[in-house]
């Protein structure tokens, strides 16, 4: 273990000892297990039970998460950071998963993960402009990320002719959702950054328990909270599946989180993505939706684009540095006037002399 890199676990399991490959797939299966059964509860509680309460419903998760984390034993005594480095991240959060919730009022499921997909490109621009990270990615990142993103226009596109559920309002929520996306990812990665003593409960505790009280005004001001609570009280098995699905998501929010902490948020967007792609594809076998080529051509894109952003990196090897062992060799550099200067073991006076690379 590096100096100064926190230990990190998830659920038991070691992380830190492990090789890079081993944690990225622990990590994501993680992640997959979690959301894969969060997106079965969702489309079954929006899409079949017209129940679409996206507010209330994160509200309700949220104390779910509280509770399961007293239960891992975490305390606010444990915490590294102060309460105000959350209240952005948190406001963000519950924002983003609100929306994300409100919007299947409005959309089919499948065309909501196709919208929240393409959050891999805000994600990446927003990450060269979040203080203290500054991130700058490759150009096949990018590539990869607009193959991604056309993918999912095409799915998105041919999936509103065969279902019905397409609304301007929905992608006006989702829109939203993905503007608060760009900036949730990198705000938790900075966070990890500028303080590795950060452990992923804490993240999450912090944030979901500043971010609950930023759901009660538009729950309040859409009346949602008292319908929500009226409906939900004439069919009390609605809170059985949405505390089965806080418990899935729970395990989905800590491995993502691991993910951001480890990999970075970019790479655990293209995670998140190939996620999606699965979700859907579960989504029209399990409820029996047509597919058309369009449908096609899209799974075919963002499949381009996840192995592309698999490809390995090719670095030139680094030259082992002598300048330990041979200190006086002397090293020559050129500036833009065409002076040499020499850089040997002797003290200079000459201020505007830059130091040596």
């Amino acid at each position: 273990m590096k100096n100064g890199e926190q230990a990190r676990s998830l659920f038991g399991i070691s992380l830190t000892e492990r090789p890079r490959w081993q944690q990225f797939l622990i990590c994501s299966a993680g992640f997959f297990f979690g959301y894969l059964v969060n997106g079965v509860c969702e489309e079954y509680v929006y899409n079949r039970l017209q129940f679409s309460y996206g507010w209330y419903f994160t509200f309700v998760q949220g104390w779910v998460y509280v509770l399961l984390i007293y239960l891992q034993g975490f305390t606010p005594k444990q915490m590294v950071n102060p309460w105000k480095s959350y209240w952005k991240l948190s406001a963000v959060l519950m924002g983003s998963n609100g929306l994300t919730k409100g919007s299947l009022a409005f959309l089919n499921y499948p065309a909501q993960i196709m919208f929240k997909s393409t959050k891999v490109l805000p994600v990446m621009i927003m990450g060269a402009f979040i203080p203290g990270l500054r991130r700058k990615y490759p150009l096949h990142d990018y590539i990869s990320a607009v193959l991604l993103v056309v993918g999912l226009i095409l799915f998105t596109l041919a999936d509103a002719h065969t279902s019905p559920n397409f609304s301007v309002i929905g992608v006006v929520m989702v829109s939203g959702a993905l503007i608060m996306d760009a900036f949730l990812g990198n705000l938790q990665e900075a966070i990890f950054t500028m303080n590795p003593e950060t452990t992923q409960m804490e993240m999450l505790f912090c944030s979901t328990l500043v971010g609950m009280p930023f759901l009660i005004p538009p729950m309040l001001f859409t009346g949602e909270l008292f319908r929500a609570w009226n409906s939900c009280s004439q069919h009390l098995y609605v809170y059985g599946v949405l505390v089965f699905e806080a418990m899935a998501t729970f395990v989905g929010q800590v491995s993502v989180l691991s993910l951001i902490a480890l990999f970075g948020a970019a790479t655990t967007a293209m995670v998140t993505t190939a996620r999606k792609a699965v979700t859907l594809l579960l989504s029209y076998l399990i409820f029996t939706k047509p597919l058309t080529e369009q449908h096609g051509t899209g799974l075919l894109l963002i499949t381009m684009g996840i192995l592309l952003k698999m490809l390995p990196e090719n670095k030139p090897p680094k030259k082992p540095s002598t300048s330990s062992s041979r200190p006086n060799i002397e090293v020559v550099t050129h500036n833009d006037d065409n002076r040499f200067q020499v850089g040997i073991e002797e003290e200079e006076e000459d201020e505007e002399k830059r130091p040596l690379v």
